[in-house]
């Protein structure tokens, strides 16, 4: 059962994200999108325009229009692992879960220290609820790329939602080391720290929010919790 703090602290990441695409964005994506189907009318062979038509469909969150610019790369060109990695990560917005895995265990057979794909694969395992996997592989790429933010936020991310809370407090805390100014990550701290009780702590986390750009406003219910 989610608890009031968890949806609030989602929605709020949400918000935080939502300037990344504004409306002016998504127009120029649609116009990027219908050149590039009318020069695919003309060029259908086109990998390079397939890949592209697919990525701005990633950027719209047009999964399925995505995934079939990619089978259709992988039909034809099946040593593509651009196309094969993309495609898991479509996938995997789709649910369809054991075809995103096997498109990352292919791209992993044939570079087997590739990051991004170690880290899908363990994301991947992570919403399909196969935890002792998914951590496995976030403990890999940990201790492989020590220096990487995302490593550490990611198993962050595991423990939090396995309610290990001082684990996650303190990764999260490494991945800011290393990348102070990341919104999501302070934010999914500051939680932690309500949580954990140190309220202190929490409302450092908050603050600092407020000077990366976030409106006191959306954060008066954090503020308030951090009180108590």
């Amino acid at each position: 059962m989610m608890n009031n703090r968890t949806f609030l602290v989602m929605a709020l990441s949400l918000l935080l994200r939502l300037p990344s695409l504004a409306q002016e964005d998504r127009k120029a994506l649609r116009d990027s999108l219908k050149l590039a189907m009318e020069q695919l009318s003309y060029h259908p062979d086109s990998v390079d325009l397939r890949l592209r038509k697919a990525a701005w469909n990633m950027q719209l969150g047009e999964w399925q229009y995505a995934k079939d610019e990619y089978d259709w790369v992988i039909n034809h060109h099946p040593d593509n692992l651009a196309a094969r990695y993309y495609r898991a990560y479509a996938n995997t917005q789709l649910r369809r879960y054991n075809f995103a895995r096997l498109d990352y265990e292919t791209v992993l057979r044939v570079v087997p220290g590739n990051f991004d794909a170690r880290l899908g694969l363990a994301l991947l395992n992570q919403k399909d609820h196969h935890y002792t996997e998914a951590m496995d592989g976030v403990n890999m790429l940990v201790s492989t790329y020590p220096d990487s933010a995302t490593a550490w936020a990611a198993r962050a991310g595991i423990e939090k939602e396995r309610d290990m809370k001082e684990l996650a407090a303190y990764d999260y805390g490494e991945a800011l080391r290393r990348q102070p100014d990341n919104r999501d990550w302070l934010l999914a701290r500051a939680d932690l720290l309500i949580a954990l009780r140190r309220y202190d702590e929490a409302r450092k986390d908050l603050d600092r929010l407020i000077v990366l750009g976030v409106s006191r406003g959306q954060l008066r219910d954090m503020y308030r919790q951090a009180k108590e």
